[in-house]
């Protein structure tokens, strides 16, 4: 089975029994061939983007289970607030802002644009903020369709929407995780509206919480399906769950170092070309385990992160910030080349 996965992936022609098969195979094997592919489809550079995370604020409506960062410290920044973190972004040569944070009543349509705009006309940065359940949110609270609140975000100056709030596509799963959260279906509709308004957008896994392997391929392939129509995904962010002072943490102990390994493979296998980058998340799974997913099929570091408060929140201890000199040390310690890139993975020299 295992001779002819590389050249099926390569044609785009992983079907969805071909992945449940490659789940009892010897790993070493689904880790090399996953290794090939990504020689074959990118190369030898490890991409990795500057970048600042600023979260809003922690207060929020919609209450997911494996949330540590809901009212974990009790704030809501002021535009003067988010436009110094941008400013010290900039300083340091960022190229990229996500904006993300709880969701409020209060945040509709008109008080993201405001924000979009000020941020626009002091800084040249992208902007790489919301993910469709703040559109939707948003678009609910200003009485417009998603779709109008895509086209009023971009005008104001939104690049790149997150491809998180996905968590699993699977609605079953999504009843337990996140149940006021956007179903699977409406997931779908707005990220593919927001590619089709030429907004590109990231796409993302939380895996390790109660889904089953089944329940990760069958999103793999969703996304799959959406980036053959749209090709409006810049990358994959596989996340592994962290259940540190949240409640699904209960139910959970999350991932197994070796099924963040199999993940970052697997996905590998089954995207193909379809969506060429996928994200070693080193805040997520620390950087020697990048490192071990880098060799597995992942091709990108993430960014350098000045603050990432969600996953500090829920007990990562991997640090909030690699500066770029630390990045090139990951990568050449295992023998590839860094290369820095921009949100829509252009390189930036």
């Amino acid at each position: 089975m295992m001779e002819n996965i590389y050249q099926r992936s390569l044609d785009g022609e992983i079907t969805r029994e071909d992945a449940i098969k490659l789940l009892d195979s010897n790993h070493f094997q689904l880790f090399d061939i996953a290794d090939q592919l990504r020689q074959k489809i990118v190369g030898e550079e490890v991409t990795f983007v500057a970048n600042r995370n600023i979260d809003i604020t922690d207060h929020c409506i919609i209450g997911c289970t494996f949330c540590s960062f809901r009212d974990n410290i009790g704030y809501e920044m002021t535009t003067e607030e988010i436009l110094e973190s941008v400013k010290e972004a900039v300083n340091v040569k960022a190229t990229e802002i996500c904006l993300f944070g709880g969701v409020m009543p209060h945040m509709t349509v008109e008080y993201y644009s405001d924000l979009f705009r000020a941020i626009k006309e002091n800084f040249d940065i992208e902007l790489h903020s919301l993910s469709p359940v703040e559109v939707y949110q948003a678009a609910k609270a200003s009485n417009v369709t998603t779709e109008e609140a895509l086209a009023s975000f971009k005008d104001a100056g939104l690049d790149t929407l997150t491809g998180a709030s996905a968590e699993i596509l699977v609605d079953s799963v999504r009843a337990k995780l996140c149940p006021n959260k956007v179903s699977t279906q409406e997931w779908v509709d707005i990220i593919t509206e927001a590619h089709q308004l030429g907004i590109p957008s990231t796409s993302t896994i939380m895996y390790g919480s109660i889904e089953s392997w089944e329940d990760r391929i069958d999103h793999l392939f969703i996304l799959r399906d959406i980036q053959r129509e749209t090709g409006g995904f810049t990358e994959l962010v596989p996340m592994t769950f962290l259940g540190e002072n949240n409640l699904m943490g209960q139910e959970s102990n999350g991932a197994s170092g070796l099924d963040d390994l199999k993940l970052h493979a697997l996905a590998r296998i089954i995207l193909g070309r379809d969506i060429p980058n996928i994200q070693a998340s080193w805040i997520k799974i620390g950087t020697r385990m990048a490192q071990m997913a880098l060799c597995c099929g992942a091709n990108d570091l993430g960014g350098t992160m000045m603050e990432d408060l969600i996953s500090i929140a829920a007990g990562s201890s991997h640090g909030e910030y690699l500066s770029r000199k630390e990045m090139h040390q990951v990568i050449e310690g295992i023998g590839r080349i860094p290369a820095e890139r921009n949100t829509r993975y252009e390189r930036v020299h």
